[in-house]
């Protein structure tokens, strides 16, 4: 096996006591039966032994023996294992074999692509946010240590080759990850692309296609794709043609709005539920009408562009080749569905961070120190990642919104307006 992961995991370590959040925070963690069993082996007859009997309970859901127990939870919502430099009590006694998997490997996202395992990052720990968001280099890939990547086995498979929707799937990747580096393009050009290269694949190269068995010509029909995509006149061409497209923008501020509003009720963290409040306010509160809204986010994303325009597109260029890495399009249904899913997270977070009050108060006061936007940022990013990114209700909703084909397409033109 061979690892590797982009620079800022290669630099990521937990910074336990000083971080502003927890990663056990509000998350419900499951622990299969093989490491429960070697916990209470572990601590059989010593001062935990009780403690573990207590405060893990048997998940009457389990059918498989890999979620077999539910670790407790204090009253603030922390896990009830957490000790006071907010570290596990259970890893600094027993060591790490004895942890569930996904305390063990997170912030860590492993995927195989053949013999190679990469180590991605999810953006829920501020850490990882930082480390990424803010490194001009954060995003390079290189080599590390196999030993990092904690739990190889765990890694998702992506590249497996048995089909062409998989043997294809790497070249089509890196395609994507040359694309969105192309910083010579305006950002929502970029995207505009990546959904323009996905609906032309999209007739032929699919899950479960058997046009690359039938035809002698797939192979090729899609490198020309990949190739015509990311050259520089095509790209010019739809930068103009994206520049002339005139969509109305209250129905991308009313779709980010409703994701956050969603997600409200179902989130306990007060972090998160106090940066909505103040994120609704700085819209002009809940009865504002989706296009007044977007007034606004249009008068502040062209003032935050002139003051910082190029550190706040390597943000959104960050977390947009981290979700390449992090989350494999083959997982989705289509090579389309997997960008419109990129392009809705990258328009809740854009929305998230021009009503963040930092922001809001940055634009009135220019000479605001671009650490203070680098900070509202990384709280912007994070939050996003750990409540609303991965939440049933949000993919659920996201499925709804993309629609099918052609459809998809267009839905995607209207995000992409609002980056």
């Amino acid at each position: 096996m061979t690892a590797s992961a982009p620079r800022y995991m290669a630099r990521f370590r937990c910074i336990a006591e000083a971080c502003e959040d927890t990663c056990c925070a509000g998350l419900t963690v499951p622990i299969s039966e093989s490491r429960w069993s070697l916990l209470r082996q572990r601590v059989a007859g010593g001062p935990d032994e009780a403690r573990v009997a207590a405060l893990i309970t048997p998940n009457p859901d389990d059918t498989t023996g890999s979620q077999a127990g539910i670790l407790g939870k204090r009253a603030d919502g922390h896990c009830a294992f957490l000790d006071e430099a907010k570290l596990c009590s259970l890893q600094r006694k027993h060591g790490e074999a004895v942890l569930p998997d996904g305390c063990s490997v997170f912030p860590r996202v492993l995927t195989r692509w053949g013999a190679r395992v990469e180590m991605a990052g999810s953006l829920a720990c501020p850490e990882t946010a930082r480390l990424c968001l803010l490194a001009d280099d954060a995003l390079v890939l290189e080599p590390v240590d196999e030993a990092q990547a904690l739990r190889p086995q765990l890694a998702r498979q992506v590249a497996s080759g048995d089909d062409a929707w998989t043997a294809h799937a790497d070249t089509v990747r890196e395609a994507m990850l040359r694309l969105l580096a192309r910083r010579e393009v305006p950002f929502s050009t970029r995207l505009y692309a990546l959904g323009r290269m996905a609906l032309d694949l999209g007739d032929f190269y699919f899950p479960g296609t058997t046009a690359f068995a039938e035809e002698a010509q797939a192979t090729e029909r899609l490198t020309g794709i990949l190739r015509q995509c990311d050259a520089t006149d095509a790209l010019e061409a739809l930068r103009g043609q994206l520049e002339a497209l005139e969509l109305p923008g209250g129905p991308w501020a009313g779709i980010c709005a409703a994701v956050l509003r969603s997600r409200e009720a179902h989130v306990t963290s007060p972090r998160f539920l106090s940066l909505m409040c103040d994120v609704r306010a700085a819209y002009g509160g809940a009865d504002t009408s989706p296009d007044d809204a977007w007034r606004l986010h249009v008068t502040r994303r062209a003032a935050l562009e002139s003051l910082h325009g190029e550190r706040v597109q390597q943000y959104f260029l960050h977390h947009a080749l981290n979700h390449v890495l992090r989350h494999p399009f083959t997982e989705a249904s289509s090579l389309l569905r997997a960008v419109f899913f990129l392009v809705l997270r990258a328009s809740v977070v854009r929305w998230v961070l021009l009503g963040h009050p930092a922001v809001v108060a940055l634009l009135d006061s220019p000479g605001t120190p671009v650490a203070t936007l680098d900070a509202a940022a990384v709280e912007c990013f994070q939050l996003v990642a750990k409540h609303v990114e991965q939440a049933p209700q949000f993919l659920e909703f996201a499925q709804g919104l993309a629609g099918e084909g052609p459809e998809t397409f267009a839905r995607l033109l209207i995000l992409v307006k609002g980056l």
